[in-house]
């Protein structure tokens, strides 16, 4: 993704979910559980930014995330739905691939880095298609790491 935010291989997934509660309530779960983070001050963190307006970022995307203590690099969690799901996104189009990130409160400028390394991931066609279609959280993954490796080159 980029130097700056750590994406775990346990933080990659492939649900069901069939509403955005139920993604966002699948992100906290991760989160907690691969970052060793408070569920529940993560699920309500996202909530409340969700509140703000929707973090559908479009074409199929959504990069739900917030601000938290303690975290000392922004960290994220990438799922892949098994059937598209409403996002309330700006396009209307529902969404099927949904990166969390989770940046500590004092982030400032770390945190637009990190939300902008996700967006340039998604803008590029082919990868999102591929991701789209990655069966396996491995599958995920590899494209994930194959575009961080690219990127840094």
């Amino acid at each position: 993704m980029n130097a700056n935010v750590k994406i775990l291989p346990e933080a990659v997934g492939v649900i069901s979910a069939d509403n955005k509660q139920a993604i966002l309530d699948a992100l906290a779960d991760r989160f907690a559980a691969v970052y060793d983070v408070d569920r529940l001050t993560v699920l309500e963190s996202l909530e409340q930014r969700e509140a703000l307006g929707s973090t559908g970022f479009g074409r199929g995307v959504a990069i739900p995330h917030a601000r938290i203590d303690p975290l000392n690099r922004p960290v994220a969690v990438l799922l892949r739905l098994e059937a598209p799901v409403d996002f309330g996104a700006a396009d209307g189009l529902p969404v099927d691939l949904v990166f969390g990130l989770l940046s500590s409160t004092n982030a400032g400028v770390g945190h637009l880095h990190a939300l902008a390394a996700i967006s340039r991931i998604v803008r590029d066609d082919a990868i999102r298609q591929a991701m789209g279609e990655a069966q396996t959280p491995e599958a995920l993954f590899s494209l994930l790491t194959n575009v961080s490796d690219r990127d840094a080159a």
